[in-house]
């Protein structure tokens, strides 16, 4: 079973059609749950996502309401909405933001087909982001996904499949959603094992085991924690391309200029081959990269 961790800031554009992507492209079956991670969205990020939370508050309500017999059942569900709720499985609290709750407990029976999405608060670091979400999942793979990009029909079942065949770990081959012949050319190039060829908009699958082993993302890093974890993953010989096409926004190229983008994105990649500490790319990628947008 899977759980696709997705940080989030700030993505209210996207967002919403990528959690119905993931419905209409994947078998419920398969996926554990769906953690989506804010890092303190101002965009109205955390509303749209809520409309999505529907099983994983149920379960939370149903908790409640057998330890706390003595309280009414729709008052309970109706103070489930954006309160806080201890996971016991972690012991910590965390917040689980619902803008629909269904009060019925027959009608919330029948959610049990839909898949379980979650959003949670996290200190705002893609790489913090992604490995809170990562404690939270269910499955025993975990599949991290930006907000922009799209992953192929039946993603689920390929991730599975790799996973069953001894790949604990691996990506798909990216396609930018632009015409540009320097993106056609670079996404042409990801579906090639090289180590150059890969990056997070990729989307990374691993095993939870794996994961855990490894020690996460290497939260020292604000920009490039993908990269670490998949030279990690290239050290260890875990890594597989999936040939099929994951659809990711160009919209950072549109924004910085394609030529520009690409020049300091190889600048970074060369400084960190060269031994550059996290905090040196960082103020790089802000000096160079984030004064464009």
């Amino acid at each position: 079973m899977i759980s696709i961790v997705i940080p989030v800031l700030n993505e209210a554009e996207m967002i919403g059609d990528l959690l119905e992507h993931l419905s209409k492209n994947s078998t419920q079956q398969n996926i554990s749950n769906i953690v989506v991670v804010d890092g303190g969205s101002r965009d109205g990020t955390q509303d749209i996502v809520s409309k999505f939370v529907t099983l994983s508050d149920f379960e939370n309500v149903e908790k409640w309401r057998v330890d706390n017999p003595q309280q009414n059942y729709h008052e309970v569900a109706n103070n489930a909405l954006s309160h806080k709720i201890l996971d016991k499985n972690s012991g910590k609290v965390s917040r689980l933001s619902v803008s629909k709750m269904m009060k019925d407990p027959e009608t919330c029976s029948g959610l049990a087909n839909q898949s379980k999405v979650v959003l949670l608060d996290s200190p705002k670091g893609r790489a913090r982001q992604m490995n809170f979400g990562a404690k939270h999942a269910q499955g025993s793979i975990l599949y991290f996904l930006h907000a922009d990009a799209f992953p192929p029909k039946n993603f689920d079942e390929l991730i599975i499949n790799e996973v069953k065949k001894g790949n604990n770990a691996g990506c798909f081959r990216m396609q930018f959603n632009s015409k540009h012949w320097w993106l056609r050319l670079a996404s042409w190039l990801t579906q090639f094992s090289w180590r150059a060829c890969r990056g997070g908009d990729q989307s990374q699958f691993i095993t939870k085991a794996l994961f855990e082993e490894i020690g996460g993302y290497d939260e020292n890093y604000i920009i490039y924690e993908d990269n670490i974890l998949i030279n990690e993953l290239y050290k260890r010989r875990e890594f597989v391309v999936i040939n099929k096409k994951i659809r990711t926004s160009a919209r950072l190229y549109k924004k910085v200029g394609i030529w520009k983008l690409q020049y300091h994105f190889w600048a970074i990649y060369v400084k960190r081959w060269f031994g550059a500490t996290a905090d040196e790319m960082l103020a790089y990628y802000k000096k160079n990269i984030s004064s464009c947008n």
